[in-house]
């Protein structure tokens, strides 16, 4: 059976989260808590034997491939869009000294 959500619990959850409850949104919440509770309690009812534990709905799979390059070198044309350039960047105002 859930365990019942008390006043001092949204209490104590509001001030966990920072936040300021009005009396309705504390009502609100202790009812939104419960019917969580009593969620996972039907979730608790369910036969898991010889159900293998995951650790997300889909399966996840490292897709490891070549870094390979494939835009090149188009500094030319990058460097052209400058206001200000060198041979070879773009040149900058100072940020810091």
């Amino acid at each position: 059976m859930a365990e019942v959500i008390t006043d001092e619990t949204i209490e104590y959850v509001g001030i966990l989260a920072k936040l300021e409850l009005s009396d309705e949104e504390k009502e609100k919440a202790k009812k939104d808590m419960g019917e969580m509770l009593q969620y996972i309690d039907k979730l608790n009812e369910l036969d898991t034997d010889g159900i293998e534990p995951m650790s997300h709905v889909f399966s996840v799979n490292n897709v490891f491939r070549e870094d390979i390059v494939t835009n090149g070198d188009d500094r030319e044309n990058i460097l052209k869009n400058a206001p200000e350039k060198n041979e070879e960047s773009f040149i900058v105002p100072k940020t810091f000294d």
